[in-house]
């Protein structure tokens, strides 16, 4: 397994529209129906209004390249560009 922990840092007030835009571009359902998608959720930060965590498992390395390629990904980078103003991702193998 493949997983990769994606910390948005929002600009200032900007978490709700990300996470509205989001719902609204259908992109998370078509992501989560992808083949070897395991999990793809968004979390936020207690302590920050301006924090996101997106939680993905893939079955493998590969299914996660392919699934970067698909159509529904420009939805979320468009939103990711009007909201987002830092993005650090964090990769690691499962057992």
């Amino acid at each position: 397994m493949y997983g990769i922990n994606v910390i948005y840092t929002m600009k200032s007030g900007k978490r709700e529209e990300f996470l509205a835009g989001v719902a609204a571009s259908g992109a998370q359902a078509a992501v989560r129906g992808e083949e070897g998608c395991l999990q793809y959720d968004y979390f936020t930060s207690v302590d920050d209004p301006d924090k996101l965590l997106l939680l993905e498992k893939w079955t493998n390395r590969e299914a996660q390249k392919v699934h970067m390629g698909q159509p529904h990904m420009a939805l979320i980078q468009e939103v990711k560009d009007r909201c987002a103003a830092d993005t650090i991702l964090e990769t690691y193998d499962l057992p």
